[in-house]
Formats: C-alpha cells, sequence, structure tokens
C-alpha cells in the first residue's frame, strides 16, 4: 500500500485570527451550532422515515445531517471549539441509534430504499446520502476515536454489499442518477483503509467498473477511468456533473490502496483538466452545476461544485505535493469561499455569480426547505466545509519535515515525529500585504525541513532566515529550509502584490479579471455610489450577457495607467480589501476583494473592461491562472 505524497498532521493545533478568524467564529456560533436544532427535521426524517404520511423531501434530503457533519468536525479541526466539540458529541449521539437493524441510515421507507425511485415516485440519491454520512461518521471517529461512528460506517458499507456487490440486479449503476450514487465508491475505499475488510475493497472496485457501464449502447454514468487514460476532457464525458467528482475521489484511493499507476494518471488528468477549462476567476468550479470546458461562462457557480473542487484539490495536493494545487486552494479559499458566506456565517449562497447578485440560499431554493427544516438545503449544509477544509491543507507533513501552505495570521502547532512539535506563529495582514513573518518554536532543537509555498504569481518573492537572505527563490514551487531549528527562529516571506491581470475571452472577450495577489477584485456598485453617474446600472446585451448579470456604470480601465492604494471604507460593513484606483479619464473607483463583494445585496462584477490587459499566451501549468503583469 502506497502512502500520499504530502498528508495532514492529525491534531494539529489551529488558530486564525484576522478575517479568516472572524469567518470561522460566524460560522460556528450562527450556523453550526444551531443549524440542527433550528432545523430539527435534519434528524428527524430519518426517525419517522416509515411514518405515514411520508415526510415531504426532496430526493437529497438524505444528505443533509452527512454533509452537515462533515463540514462541522472539519472546522472543529481547525477552530478546537469545545462546545461545538460537545455539541457534535450529542449530535452523533442522537443520529447513531437511528440506523436501522440492517444498517440502513436514510431518510426513506422500507419499499422504497436504495432504489432508483423514492416514495415521492421521483428519483432517489439514497446511495449519495449514505456515503455523506459514511464521510462524517469517519471523520468524527478520526478525531474522537468513536468506535460505535467507525461500527455505523460499516454497517452502511455492509449493506451496501449485501444489496450489490456480485451479479446482483439491479447493479448500482442501475439506480439512475450515477453522478450522485456512485459515489459511496470514495468512502468504500476511505473505510478499507481503515479496516482493511476486503469485501468493501471488492465492492468499491465493482463500482469502478460500472463507471462505464451501458445500457442499450448509452453510457449510465461517466467512465471516469477509461475516458481519462483516453486524454478526453472532462467536460467530454457523459457525466461532467459537479456530483462526479465524488466518485472520481475515489482513483486517488485507489491508487494508494493497489499502487496502479492508472487510478493516479487518470485522476491526475481530470484534475488539470478542470483547472484549465473549468476553474472560473474566483477558484470556483463548473456553470450551471456541470463542467463546459469554459472558463468564461457566466452562469452562477453552485457553491456545492466549488466544495467539491476543493475536496478534490486536497486529493491532489496529497497525491503530488505540487504547490501549485496549494495555489489553487487558496484561490478558492479567499475568493469563491468567503464570496459564498456572509462575512457573519449566519448565511451561505446557493449560486453565487462572477458578475451578478448574491443571495442567501434559503431564499433562492426555499424548494428544498421542508417541515422542519425552513433552512436546509444542499449548499447550507456544506458551505462550512470550505472553510473546513483548511484543517487538511494549511500546514502539511511529508518525509523530509513540514510544508507550509496557509499564509495568514495564525498560530499552527503540529507534532511532525516522536517527542518533536513545532508551534509556526505568523505576524501579518496577508492577503492584504505580502509581508509574512514566521516565528518557529521546536519543542526542542531539532533537525529537520521546512517547506514555505512560493506562489506561481509572486513574481519577485524575497525570504530571510534569521534576517539572512536566502537564494534560489523561485515561483511555484516550494523553498525548503532545512536546518537545525530553536527557539526564536524567524523567516520573514516578502511576496510580489503588485496587480496581474487575467484577459478574457468569449463571452469576456475585452474584459479582465484583475488580482492583487491571491485576491480577485471586484468592482461593486456599494463602493461606488459617489462616484457612478446617478448610481444607474447598465446591463450588456443580453444576447452576450447572461439576463440576470448586469454591467454596472464603470469606467474602462488602462491596464498600463492603472494605479492603486488601499484605502479604508468609512461606512459600516467594510470590505476586506478596498482599493482606490483612478482610470485613463481621471475618474476614481474602487474595487473591492471577491470575497465582500455582494455583501450588502449590491450587485457587482469581477470581469472587468480594461484596455491593455497583458495578453498571456494561453494556460500553462506553471501559470494555470493565466495572469500576467504589464
Amino acid at each position: 500500500m502506497k502512502k500520499p505524497v504530502c498528508n495532514r498532521i492529525r491534531h494539529t493545533r489551529m488558530h486564525m485570527d484576522g478575517p479568516l478568524g472572524d469567518y470561522l467564529q460566524g460560522v460556528t456560533e450562527q450556523w453550526l451550532l444551531v443549524a440542527p436544532k433550528a432545523n430539527p427535521g435534519m434528524l428527524e426524517m430519518f426517525r419517522d422515515r416509515d411514518a405515514s404520511p411520508l415526510r415531504q423531501m426532496v430526493p437529497w434530503a438524505g444528505e443533509f445531517a452527512g454533509k452537515y457533519l462533515t463540514g462541522a468536525v472539519q472546522i472543529m479541526r481547525v477552530t478546537g471549539d469545545p462546545a461545538l466539540k460537545t455539541w457534535l458529541k450529542e449530535f452523533v449521539g442522537i443520529f447513531i441509534p437511528l440506523q436501522d437493524g440492517d444498517g440502513y441510515l436514510g431518510p426513506w421507507p422500507k419499499s422504497h430504499r436504495l432504489t432508483n425511485t423514492d416514495a415521492l415516485e421521483g428519483q432517489t440519491w439514497d446511495t449519495w446520502g449514505h456515503y455523506h454520512i459514511m464521510l462524517g461518521l469517519m471523520l468524527w471517529h478520526e478525531e474522537t476515536r468513536d468506535k460505535e461512528a467507525l461500527v455505523c460506517a460499516e454497517r452502511i458499507a455492509d449493506l451496501l454489499c449485501r444489496k450489490y456487490l456480485g451479479k446482483k440486479t439491479p447493479r448500482l449503476a442501475d439506480t439512475g442518477s450515477t453522478e450522485m450514487n456512485l459515489a459511496p465508491v470514495h468512502a468504500l475505499c476511505i473505510l478499507y483503509r481503515k479496516t482493511k475488510n476486503e469485501r468493501h475493497l471488492k465492492l468499491a472496485l465493482q463500482i469502478v467498473d460500472e463507471f462505464s457501464a451501458q445500457s442499450d449502447g448509452k453510457p449510465l454514468a461517466g467512465d471516469y477511468l477509461q475516458q481519462a487514460l483516453r486524454g478526453v476532457e472532462f467536460f467530454q464525458t457523459p457525466k461532467p456533473r459537479w456530483e462526479s467528482l465524488h466518485p472520481i475521489m475515489a482513483m486517488a484511493e485507489l491508487y494508494w490502496i493497489t499502487g496502479e499507476d492508472r487510478y493516479r494518471e487518470a485522476f491526475e488528468q481530470i484534475w488539470w483538466s478542470i483547472v484549465k477549462l473549468d476553474r472560473h476567476n474566483n477558484g470556483g468550479f463548473s456553470s450551471g452545476e456541470k463542467a463546459t470546458g469554459n472558463p468564461f461562462h457566466l452562469a452562477a457557480i453552485e457553491s456545492c461544485c466549488t466544495i467539491a473542487w476543493m475536496a478534490m484539490s486536497v486529493e491532489m495536493l496529497k497525491l503530488t505535493g505540487d504547490s501549485i494545487v496549494a495555489d489553487e486552494l487558496e484561490l478558492s479559499t479567499l475568493n469563491s469561499i468567503t464570496g459564498m458566506h456572509s462575512s457573519t456565517g449566519r448565511w451561505a449562497t446557493y449560486n453565487t455569480p462572477m458578475n451578478g447578485v448574491r443571495c442567501a440560499s434559503a431564499h433562492s431554493i426555499v424548494f428544498q426547505a421542508r417541515e422542519g427544516t425552513p433552512e436546509l438545503n444542499c449548499c447550507s449544509v456544506n458551505t462550512p466545509r470550505g472553510f473546513g477544509m483548511l484543517s487538511d491543507w494549511g500546514l502539511m507533513k511529508d518525509k523530509d519535515g513540514l510544508m507550509l501552505n496557509y499564509y495568514g495570521p495564525s498560530t499552527l502547532t503540529a507534532k511532525i515525529k516522536p517527542g518533536l512539535s513545532v508551534t509556526l506563529a505568523q505576524e501579518t495582514t496577508y492577503p492584504l500585504d505580502g509581508n509574512i513573518t514566521i516565528k518557529v518554536t521546536p519543542s526542542k532543537t531539532s533537525s529537520f525541513t521546512i517547506k514555505l509555498r512560493i506562489p506561481h504569481w509572486s513574481n519577485q518573492t524575497d525570504v530571510k532566515l534569521n534576517g539572512k537572505a536566502i537564494s534560489g527563490v523561485t515561483s511555484g514551487c516550494y523553498l525548503d529550509i532545512n536546518r537545525k531549528w530553536k527557539a526564536g527562529d524567524q523567516i520573514e516571506v516578502t511576496l510580489d502584490m503588485s496587480l496581474h491581470f487575467w484577459q478574457g475571452a468569449q463571452a469576456c472577450e475585452g474584459l479582465a479579471s484583475i488580482y492583487r495577489g491571491p485576491v480577485l477584485l471586484a468592482y461593486d456598485h456599494r463602493y461606488n455610489l459617489n462616484q457612478a453617474k446617478k448610481g444607474t446600472l447598465v446591463v450588456r446585451d443580453t444576447a452576450k450577457w447572461d439576463p440576470v448579470t448586469c454591467m454596472l456604470d464603470m469606467p474602462t480601465i488602462d491596464a498600463k495607467r492603472i494605479k492603486a492604494k488601499v484605502v479604508q471604507w468609512p461606512d459600516w460593513l467594510p470590505p476586506l480589501l478596498l482599493l482606490e484606483c483612478k482610470t485613463k479619464k481621471g475618474r476614481t473607483i474602487h474595487l473591492c476583494d471577491f470575497g465582500s463583494a455582494g455583501e450588502a445585496g449590491t450587485p457587482y462584477i469581477s470581469w472587468l473592461p480594461v484596455d491593455n490587459s497583458p495578453d498571456v499566451s494561453g494556460f500553462s501549468r506553471e501559470n494555470p491562472l493565466r495572469s500576467d503583469r504589464i
């Protein structure tokens, strides 16, 4: 069995300050600690599944509890919040006894369990719901060693084996909605690595075979393995919806289990295909909930899509140890994840447009809410995971030592080997500026390596160790510092925070995305009311622009003449970052960070009218953002 190139460090103690710390506190207090009790149907739908009349539900309602638990455990990893841990223990203690004797832990009556139709005569995503429940229970067990949680996950896996393992009909691939219902393959692989139950591995391998299942000559599933091995772009596969990323992640797990290169090669092909053709300017994935092969497509991005993309990127980082992957995770976290959350943590979006307006998911997809679940939907329970995954990638270890991927005001303490723990305390306002001071405190003087992520977008990065400059710093890779570390050692990192531009094409022809470091900038009507002409909005040609998006009364920026300075917003609800810019005609405008754009309900755009933006010659793995400086 192979091991990941790098991996999270279990029981890392994290303390996040600054804006990210505020988001984490808000999400914990305003959502995670209150959501199940404010929406009791989250658990009651499992308790009364055989009651009559059947509770009105959407086919994927069984996912809500699992998604909630997964994100909450990951947030708990980051914050160490004792109240959250206490509540999750109570939550799991209520949830596990709701499992039936045969292992079933879904919301449907006996006559409609694990079938292709639910009791309301629609499609069922029953195995999809069980996948998320298994994932959440295994994460909880990993953190707490709660044996009952692992046993509960095993009983679900055993049920799936009895139902589908071997030459049985219907196959799992025959149950419909295969992008979703084949997802348990990922959980089965994780479970096998914990328990070594061969039946669970056999079912996982069988499901991968069913990736290529057909009926009447038509594909039933996405054929992800074979298509990727042939070099087919992900959007060209039969089932390129966002949910399919979850079964695809099983291929990374199977590489570690079996050592077969085909699984790794297929997984990497799909990941790079998405970065090239379906990862948008804010780090979000998909257009209209699926890959389209067009990163300039202006359809809004469903929050769950980006969460799945980030989870896949975590697997890619573990598989390759490539700092570019960590750059992608930072891009998604600081733009897409903050952009889908209220700064208070109280609500999150269902769809977040690149250009348009933000709307709370409880308003935009109210049809998902049912009796006892007024606020629950696929995204409200899932979005906290975007911040929680920081526990997976922020600080990692490889065979040599520590890999520091996350930059921001924080204190991270991890045990890297028996008898040795290391604290990395960062003093910085990053990403507001690029100056980062890292104080290194090992529990005892010891030799090991600290690998610093040098972002690919930082053209000029300066690093000092105890005041002495380090040579050979290269963008888009890790800087390895190997020495005998002692308390009081200090690393200073200065990143290039000058503006860089991604020139648009297709629907975004003549436009550009502007970045300051990892932060995507946006023009929000709220911060420009005094500069706009009577505060008017101008809707662009709907043949070129999605009708729900609008172009604000914003002048064209000359990239060659743009001068920007950081300013403070004098009113309430300030953005994380606000830049004052002068256009070529002398007009003053303000650009804010994408995460803050639309926070107050005002429209915004992130693809901006820019003249003379640099023309980068297409996508490359060295510069996946396709951005450059003037």
